[in-house]
């Protein structure tokens, strides 16, 4: 039981997941200062307020029911969305083609399965102890 639970500790998918969790914590307080600092003030800026919670408010038996709470949520999470889109994934996609290109681009080094077919026929012909014509 102990050396399992080391395999599976030591394994890339959990240490991949934690460092996954630690940067996604990190980043949120990048995110959310984007959003409460410079995003929601300028809803405030045009709109007068920072938030919708007040839009069709009202109260019944002493309860005041705020309708525009959610609207406020949903704007939200729109503009979370849309600077983790333009702040984080354009960029990185933009990255990801210029690695690509440039990969593709270089004549001299070959595609990715050819590499990995050349190392399976290598170790089929180091497994058979170089005795079989075919590999």
């Amino acid at each position: 039981m102990i050396q399992g639970f080391k395999e599976f500790i030591s394994r890339g998918n959990a240490i991949d997941l934690a460092v996954g969790m630690v940067i996604g914590a990190a980043f949120t307080a990048v995110v959310t200062a984007l959003v409460d600092k410079v995003l929601n003030p300028l809803i405030g800026a045009i709109f007068g307020e920072p938030n919708f919670d007040s839009v069709g408010a009202f109260t019944i038996n002493g309860a005041t029911i705020l309708p525009g709470a959610v609207l406020t949520a949903l704007v939200s999470f729109l503009l979370v969305a849309l600077a983790l889109y333009f702040f984080v994934v354009m960029p990185m996609n933009k990255l990801a083609e210029r690695r690509k290109a440039g990969i593709a681009e270089d004549p001299e080094l070959p595609a990715d399965d050819v590499v990995l077919l050349t190392e399976i026929r290598d170790l089929l012909r180091q497994n058979a102890g170089g005795t079989d014509p075919r590999l």
